[in-house]
């Protein structure tokens, strides 16, 4: 160790989280240092192929098989094509940072300073009320040591920054926010909206609450309706760190952002029983490093977190920080998926323009409050979708033959198609798990983690229930043959990676307290995915934005209390 430098804070990690806990930290006062394993990013020059047009795409666009099969074997199979030749470079190597699949499971992960928050989904809903109580009312998981109220307010701090375009629906357990006005549906989804609510009184179809500005907003520039966002966007009209918090922390003045920086572990006193530091591998010279602080974030994203903490070993925590009692790294959650299309005749003569950043979608109509008689599963599901009309790469492929015949059809309207794609709850069991395999080393000679990871029966069943609830729905909507097919169907890829460092009251069945600090170590915060406690029905991003804020302000208090 040949450098030491002390901060008042330092965040492990620059993604959504991350960039939530500089920005907060520096507002209050602290000077912060951000660690990020990744490359340096600049916003807006750093999106090199965000205005490259199709016709100048490498191989016309066309993946390139060799080189992803080689060296993004994972990353490349991400559903949604959010990764693609214009943003491989935010994407991890996969052949240089190599995990162990004890059964099969998809580890997404970005490298590049903003993490994930450059190409998430943006997708931003509040949990309910119901969601922080189900694991005290069925006994699955532990009980959540928040509730709805103690997030509410901190719901409100997160949308009014970042800025959520959506429509308020008045549902006790699909609670409204701080909107900006919302984007509109099709004339099919709007069709669908009026068939299921007139039908189904329990039911609602809703436009998706997204961070993307239809208005402009502090300096941000309103959605330009490109659907090129996994590019990143020099508007700055969806939420990422690079875009909002990592400026907001920097106009401040306190903000160091050291990137190329692998964290090995963070050291705890074993006197005071606080962390004291980082230990930091430098990615390019491979020289080891340490940095100080009194308070420590840990927003590594979920399973880097998982890892930091596993890897941080010492006599007073021999088997990782926070790993009391063998929790650490246990009860890992993410949603489960099936999809239901069906062609829908009758609006051949409705169209729409531009491309719009987000879909539809149904709340959680199943199990909500008590169990419904006719469910053979616990929890529930939701809904994310859309009905648009098949563009001109669909309707080529159905074309007979070629020439003048051909361009007329693909230069008309496609087909009207309906997609409604269930995310269903994964129950929290202690043996779907990740560890560190000490015998497998992946990049800078870490340990590898492995990863024991299935759904259970309880999925299962409730995909059938979902596949049969969406079938009835669109069939409503005038579908004539409805095709359900699995989606996320392999843990990991709906990228809602949750769980390992669970909130709770009791340190012998959790990992961090009701504030996100280590139990036991009262100046380690850990706000990201890994704080989860259960897996809830609908995105999650946007709760951890909130405990992120909250735990950020109680930090602030504590230490200026002299507490920490």
């Amino acid at each position: 160790m040949n450098q030491t430098t002390e901060f008042d804070a330092i965040v492990i990690g620059s993604g959504i989280t991350g960039g939530w806990a500089a920005k907060e930290l520096t507002e209050k006062g602290l000077k912060v240092l951000i660690l990020e394993r990744g490359k340096p990013l600049e916003h807006q020059k750093g999106y090199v192929h965000e205005f490259t047009p199709p016709w100048q795409a490498p191989e016309q666009g066309l993946p390139d098989r060799e080189l992803d099969a080689r060296e993004y074997e994972i990353q490349s199979r991400i559903e949604r094509g959010a990764f693609s030749w214009a943003n491989r470079q935010y994407w991890i190597n996969d052949r240089q940072n190599p995990y162990e699949q004890v059964k099969p499971f998809r580890w997404h992960r970005t490298d590049v300073l903003g993490g994930r928050s450059l190409t998430w989904g943006r997708q931003s809903y509040r949990w309910g009320p119901d969601d922080f109580l189900q694991n005290q009312r069925d006994g699955h998981g532990n009980d959540w040591p928040i509730r709805y109220a103690d997030l509410e307010p901190w719901y409100t701090h997160v949308e009014k920054f970042i800025g959520v375009s959506g429509a308020p629906e008045g549902l006790e357990n699909f609670p409204d926010g701080h909107y900006l006005p919302p984007f509109e549906m099709t004339a099919l989804e709007k069709h669908l909206k009026r068939t299921v609510e007139s039908k189904w009184t329990d039911r609602r179809v809703t436009i998706g609450r997204v961070a993307n500005l239809t208005e402009a907003l502090d300096g941000r520039g309103p959605c330009q309706r490109r659907a090129i966002c996994n590019r990143g966007c020099s508007f700055g009209a969806y939420f990422s760190s690079l875009s909002s918090t990592l400026p907001a922390a920097q106009k401040t003045g306190l903000l160091t952002i050291r990137t190329d920086s692998v964290v090995e572990a963070i050291d705890v006193d074993p006197q005071t029983k606080k962390a004291t530091g980082v230990r930091v591998i430098d990615a390019k010279s491979g020289e080891r490093l340490r940095f100080g602080a009194k308070v420590i974030f840990l927003n590594a994203s979920t399973y880097g977190t998982l890892q930091i903490l596993l890897q941080s070993k010492s006599a007073l925590h021999p088997n990782g920080i926070g790993n009391h009692s063998d929790v650490l790294g246990r009860y890992l959650v993410d949603h489960a998926g099936v999809g239901a299309f069906a062609e829908i005749p009758g609006f051949d003569d409705r169209n729409y323009s531009g491309r719009r950043p987000t879909g539809i979608l149904v709340p959680r109509f199943r199990n909500v409050g008590r169990q419904d008689a006719d469910a053979d599963f616990t929890r529930g599901y939701g809904y994310q979708g859309g009905a648009m009309r098949d563009d001109w790469t669909n309707t080529a492929a159905q074309t007979d033959g070629f020439g003048a015949e051909m361009k007329h059809q693909i230069a008309r309207p496609g087909k009207w198609i309906a997609f409604l794609g269930a995310f269903c709850e994964q129950l929290p069991q202690k043996d779907n798990r990740v560890v560190l395999n000490e015998n497998k080393r992946g990049g800078f000679g870490l340990p590898q983690l492995s990863f024991d990871v299935a759904y259970g029966e309880n999925e299962r069943r409730m995909k059938l229930d979902a596949a049969k609830q969406a079938e009835q729905m669109l069939v409503a909507a005038g579908a004539k043959h409805v095709v359900t097919i699995p989606v996320r169907a392999i843990p990991g890829v709906s990228i809602h990676e949750m769980g390992g460092a669970r909130m709770g009251r009791d340190p012998a069945e959790s990992v961090l307290n009701a504030h996100n600090q280590v139990h036991g170590v009262p100046n380690l915060f850990v706000t990201d995915g890994a704080a989860m406690a259960s897996s809830g029905t609908v995105n999650p991003s946007l709760t951890y934005m909130a405990l992120t804020a909250r735990a950020a302000d109680y930090a602030v208090a504590q230490l200026k209390a002299g507490a920490l």
